[in-house]
């Protein structure tokens, strides 16, 4: 396996030790040349990494310039331990750099998080327990179909919505997977969210997905049916959305995320019943980042080996591509 001269990048250097253990950069020193220390945007410019071939990075990896690329002139490749790389990739393209990103593990524990929130939906866990304020409304509630047989909406067909699928197998439910392109789906978001006891948001971060799930949509569910959004805010119409969980108290809403985030101040996403509101926490976060840094760490493996890589990211993918 060759050593590679490496150095680790990032504007906040507090988290490359947020994500990448004590261990792990052990490991990545054992496996590399190095340097020493964590190198920001300004390092990069006063000519720090002009040998370095290979980056490991994280949140807060500079916006790569021309002129940054420049300084980096043996650079070959990025091993970036997190999920999207837009702020930086087309720089590394243009100069042949290759780009490896940690997206599939994020995908992980989004997929772990809403199949908790799931399997509570369809038993009707939220809207049972918000009704209960006194011992004589045990057991006079309503509660919901269960698993077996039911049916769960996925809203993009990306990493998560693939992952969470799979998790999904393991219980008697059907699945009904919606592309966010038009031209790939064989049922539409109308005929989800009419049919579906719960439906969960996985769109993929893109300007065509502003606001596409509206009111019409939330109006259209099933008696005491759930949507859960980990994907983005602004992918729903909120104004909309909040008029429908109004009118209709039956319906849950599991939100973390919101547009904007969090929601102002006043905001009856803070005060309807059937909303339940978390700050952004479906993907990695605490012990669950350093699955990142693994993924990087065994990227780079295949890479100083010579071997078929798994997580390379192409300009296709990225989510800023024209629409």
């Amino acid at each position: 396996m060759k050593k590679y001269k490496a150095a680790f990048v990032t504007n906040y250097q507090e988290k490359i030790d947020y994500v990448y253990t004590a261990a792990q950069q052990q490991e990545i020193a054992e496996l590399t040349g190095l340097l020493p220390g964590v190198f920001c945007e300004a390092d990069i410019l006063a000519g720090k990494l002009l040998e370095t071939e290979v980056i490991f990075a994280t949140w807060g990896m500079p916006a790569l310039t021309a002129e940054m690329m420049d300084k980096m002139p043996k650079l070959q490749a990025v091993f970036y331990g997190a999920g999207a790389t837009d702020s930086f990739a087309r720089a590394c393209f243009a100069r042949d750099v290759k780009v490896f990103s940690a997206w599939q593990a994020n995908a992980i524990p989004v997929a772990e998080f809403c199949l908790g929130q799931i399997l509570l939906g369809l038993k009707g866990y939220f809207r049972y327990a918000r009704s209960l304020n006194c011992k004589e409304r045990f057991n006079q509630q309503w509660a919901g179909p269960g698993c077996y047989g039911e049916t769960v909406a996925l809203i993009g067909a990306g990493a998560i919505s693939t992952k969470l699928k799979e998790l999904l197998g393991a219980f008697n439910v059907n699945v009904e997977v919606v592309p966010s392109r038009k031209e790939k789906r064989t049922v539409s978001l109308e005929e989800v969210f009419a049919k579906a006891m719960v439906i969960s948001n996985h769109l993929p971060d893109r300007n065509d997905n502003i606001g596409v799930l509206d009111g019409k949509l939330f109006a259209s569910m099933r008696e005491g049916a759930v949507f859960i959004n980990t994907g983005r805010g602004r992918q729903v119409n909120e104004a909309e959305m909040i008029e429908v969980l109004k009118k209709r108290p039956d319906l849950t809403a599991l939100l973390d995320v919101t547009s904007p985030e969090p929601p102002e101040n006043g905001s009856e996403l803070y005060t309807l019943p059937n909303v339940f509101l978390s700050a952004h926490i479906a993907g990695s976060l605490n012990d669950e980042v350093h699955r990142m840094a693994d993924y990087m760490i065994a990227e780079y493996k295949r890479f100083a080996s010579g071997e078929e890589n798994l997580y390379e990211v192409k300009e296709s993918m990225l989510l800023t591509s024209k629409q």
